[in-house]
């Protein structure tokens, strides 16, 4: 979701406003999303890397972020929509950790659409921490070198309870990862779209859903049509 600060710095606003401004394009995309069966939606809320921009917009965006949760609860609700978080969630400040939770337990009887938020995630600290943690296994015993393979690595990373992703949506022209879902977007399909995040609808969000149903996914091999 990238673009708020340049939308805000167009208009000659401070930054928190793009920030703010970006809340109705989730509330537009998560919509969208849920009405034409999108089962996963992950969006990238705040990175690791986040937490070294100016300490007043950090405060700002926690503040927010704790808002969001806390008043998008009947929305979510009404939509049939279950919340979820990966990351370094205890990064986060204790208002919004409590928050978050509340929120998660207040949606998760939801059957619909799954929303992740991606909070305080860094995919490259993902990577490390879950070899991390194989290391470990494999040192007391309980994991023998051979038996390393892929399944076993990506059960070891905060999205073993979710498909890698289809389709990932890139934002305001920009054409970089950004440390996301490193692992997980091996063969997903990429969408450039130029439009601000703060200016992203529900019509954007179907063009970039249309444009994935027009490729061919080959997965390395060879397509039906030559």
């Amino acid at each position: 979701m990238d673009g708020n600060g340049r939308w805000a710095r167009n208009r000659a606003f401070a930054r928190i406003r793009g920030h703010r401004a970006g809340v109705e394009s989730v509330r537009a995309v998560v919509r969208a999303a849920g009405e034409i069966g999108v089962e996963y939606l992950t969006l990238y809320a705040f990175s690791q890397e986040n937490w070294s921009r100016p300490r007043s917009e950090v405060c700002a965006l926690m503040r927010l972020l704790e808002k969001f949760l806390r008043n998008e609860i009947a929305e979510l609700n009404e939509n049939n929509v279950q919340l979820h978080a990966i990351g370094q969630v205890q990064d986060l400040s204790e208002q919004v950790r409590r928050q978050l939770a509340l929120s998660q337990e207040a949606t998760a009887r939801n059957t619909g659409l799954k929303l992740i938020l991606a909070l305080s995630y860094g995919a490259r600290r993902e990577i490390t921490r879950a070899a991390r943690e194989i290391a470990r296994e494999v040192q007391a015993g309980r994991v023998s070198p051979d038996e390393v393979d892929e399944n076993l690595f990506a059960r070891h990373l905060y999205t073993r309870d979710y498909p890698d992703p289809d389709l990932l949506i890139r934002t305001s022209g920009e054409l970089r990862v950004s440390n996301f879902l490193l692992w997980q977007i091996s063969y997903a399909e990429f969408v450039v779209s130029p439009v601000l995040w703060p200016d992203f609808r529900k019509e954007h969000f179907l063009d970039a859903v249309r444009e994935y149903g027009r490729r061919q996914r080959r997965f390395g091999g060879v397509s039906s049509r030559g």
